[in-house]
């Protein structure tokens, strides 16, 4: 299964040390990791939440595979409009989840804030 994640840049750079291989684990108050299904959705999130509330204002989508039979005990969630789907991964489960992973965690798309100069324009 083909999925993406919208990710900020300190994820990013933890995903980079891990060599693009797993996802860091979850913050204490993040008791979900949850990837998504289709690459308009993760873009949508990166652009839209990562670039707007991030330090940075960057945000970025990763793409991966999963092993197909083991995504099966996931369900999908419809959070919003119907391409809106998510897998809900608890946070303790992140560690077995990256294990499925085939390959490496791709970056296909990167946003960051629209800059202006001093006037505004």
């Amino acid at each position: 299964m083909i999925l993406y994640r919208p990710v900020g840049t300190k994820e990013l750079e933890l995903i980079e040390k891990s060599g693009y291989k797993c996802f860091p684990p979850r913050l204490p108050e993040q008791p979900i990791f949850y990837p998504v299904l289709n690459e308009k959705y993760a873009a949508e999130i990166a652009s839209q939440w990562n670039v707007r509330y991030n330090d940075d204002h960057r945000g970025y989508v990763t793409r991966f595979e999963i092993d197909d039979e083991y995504s099966r005990q996931y369900e999908v969630h419809t959070v919003g409009a119907g391409y809106h789907q998510e897998l809900w991964i608890p946070a303790e489960e992140l560690e077995t989840f990256n294990r499925h992973i085939m390959g490496k965690i791709q970056v296909i798309g990167e946003f960051a804030a629209e800059k202006t100069d001093k006037c505004g324009v």
